[in-house]
């Protein structure tokens, strides 16, 4: 029976550990699908935005073809996606810069 020889394992350099304190951001985008007024009833029920503000984001999807509508951890981030996903919306994550 042959024994494994024991692996050393270096500390992970600073280039190779992510940066977990900066924040996640969800972003929504412009699709051919969904009318503008569905996106702003979803900002509004989702996140409970104004309608004011749901609809300035709605506005940014729909003219510069994608909106900020959230902002956070990583896991809470997944869930906003994942929201956005069920109510037909098109929604990617991305670490902050």
């Amino acid at each position: 029976m042959a024994s494994a020889a024991p692996v050393e394992v270096g500390e992970p350099g600073t280039s190779q550990v992510t940066d977990l304190a900066r924040p996640w951001k969800v972003l929504v985008w412009n699709d051919p699908i969904n009318l503008m007024s569905y996106v702003t009833f979803v900002l509004q029920k989702l996140f409970g935005y104004s309608k004011a503000k749901a609809h300035r984001l709605m506005m940014d999807v729909h003219t510069k073809g994608k909106a900020v509508v959230s902002s956070g951890p990583r896991e809470r981030a997944e869930v906003d996606v994942f929201r956005l996903h069920e109510h037909g919306l098109w929604a990617t994550m991305e670490q902050d810069s």
